[in-house]
């Protein structure tokens, strides 16, 4: 950052001061501007503009911060807005420039000085609203029981059609799919409980979520039973709500606030040891709570010991084994890391030995595993076109892997991969990762 001489004293100069960007614009300062992040950046890597590379987004960043580039200008903001958000630049970066904090902060100050597209600001209304929410959620589910968007993904044009493709790739695969062994894999009682080595028991409340819920219902019940076979013990957090995830990375940070602290007072009643995340974006959004939450004297220190207990579910079951499946999933499947569970949580080796937990399951390398799939939250719903450009290498790396199935551990991966895989007429289909792990355990009678 350039710098303004007042006498003796030396000060950065801004043109933005209050604002979360400058707030946050110590962590500008660690860019030295090296450009291992360039080929980290899915849209780097497919667009070829270094305005859309981190490095580029960083410059514009700190331009703006000086007062150089206004904060509507509208070719900048184009920039911002094609950012993933995928952080796959933190983990490539040797300097540790806090890129998440940097864009989230960047957006919440641009926010005031334009609008959010419509589609945008629709869907951060209604995750606002509980009763709108589940309303819509459930009338999701009810048009998707009709199969009408498998009908229309194949039918309308790819602008249209994608979203119900999106909707189509939620419904339950396991359900209507032999694992293995000539068994259909369905919804069961729990299993009885095993102790993991005789240790004490940990309680464990899971964060149920909002399109998990809503869409992927089967995989909250497996990660049920998954964790009670583990020997966890389950309690129940009724007041929670929406993380606020898809409102920090738009820039509404206000929005994300208070939706935190809904879910800081709730899993606090809870009582539970320990929070189970089976959403990436949700856990890393629940890890950041302590960040979000810091300068508010009410809730910083609740914030940061919530954050402390949140583990994504492939890193709680890691530290038990997991245990391993008696029964045989004869399966070929590939596993495509969330990138917030990759490279916001840093949680890499847990979600491979879920499935290597997993008896008869043949796991394939996918390559360009780190690459963003191209989903990001709304990002498929507000930048469509560069969102198909990042999706298109990781469809022809999952083909080339002659996988039969795609294990990952986020709504919108699910969706996004589902999706492109349904559209393209391919045969493989989207899993999480605890619903295969859910296939290999016994069953009560």
């Amino acid at each position: 950052m350039s710098t303004v001489t007042h006498g003796a004293a030396v000060t950065p100069k801004c043109a933005l001061p209050g604002t979360p960007l400058a707030l946050a614009s110590k962590g500008l300062d660690a860019c030295v501007h090296c450009g291992f992040c360039l080929q980290a950046c899915p849209t780097y890597v497919n667009l070829e503009d270094e305005n859309d590379s981190p490095r580029g987004r960083l410059v514009l960043m700190r331009r703006m911060l000086e007062g150089d580039i206004a904060l509507d200008d509208p070719t900048t903001a184009q920039h911002i807005d094609r950012c993933l958000g995928c952080r796959a630049c933190e983990t490539a970066c040797p300097s540790g420039v806090p890129y998440g904090d940097l864009l989230e902060a960047t957006r919440a100050t641009m926010a005031p000085a334009r609008r959010m597209p419509i589609v945008a600001r629709a869907v951060l209304g209604v995750f606002k609203q509980p009763l709108l929410l589940r309303t819509s959620l459930l009338g999701a589910r009810a048009f998707r029981a009709t199969r009408l968007p498998h009908l229309l993904a194949k039918l309308l044009p790819a602008r249209l059609a994608f979203p119900m493709a999106m909707i189509a790739s939620t419904t339950p695969a396991m359900s209507r799919t032999q694992a293995g062994s000539g068994r259909a894999v369905r919804s069961a009682p729990r299993p009885t409980p095993v102790a993991p080595n005789a240790l004490p028991a940990v309680t464990v409340t899971c964060l149920t979520g909002c399109v998990m819920s809503g869409l992927f219902s089967h995989v909250n019940d497996a990660t049920d039973r998954v964790l009670a076979h583990n020997g966890f013990q389950l309690r129940t957090t009724r007041a929670q709500g929406c993380c606020g995830a898809l409102h920090a990375h738009a820039g509404d940070l206000d929005s994300a606030r208070q939706l935190a602290r809904i879910n800081v007072a709730a899993f606090e009643q809870s009582g539970a040891d320990v929070i189970a995340v089976n959403s990436a974006g949700c856990g890393a959004m629940l890890k950041q709570y302590g960040h979000l939450l810091h300068d508010d004297p009410a809730w910083a220190e609740r914030a940061a010991r919530i954050s402390a207990r949140t583990r994504d579910i492939s890193e709680l079951l890691a530290t038990v084994g997991p245990i391993p499946g008696t029964l045989p999933v004869a399966m070929r499947v590939t596993h495509d890391p969330p990138c917030h569970q990759m490279h916001a949580q840093r949680v890499v080796s847990p979600p491979l030995a879920v499935l290597r937990a997993i008896p008869g399951l043949s796991l394939i390398p996918l390559d360009d595993a780190d690459q963003c799939c191209g989903s990001a939250g709304i990002y498929n719903l507000v930048e469509p076109d560069t969102s198909d450009a990042v999706l298109a290498p990781k469809l022809a790396r999952i083909a080339e892997s002659g996988a039969d199935w795609v294990a990952t551990g986020n709504p919108g991966c699910m969706m996004q991969i589902g999706a492109g895989l349904l559209r393209s007429g391919s045969r493989a289909r989207v899993v999480h990762p605890i619903e295969l792990l859910d296939a290999s355990y016994e069953r009560l009678p």
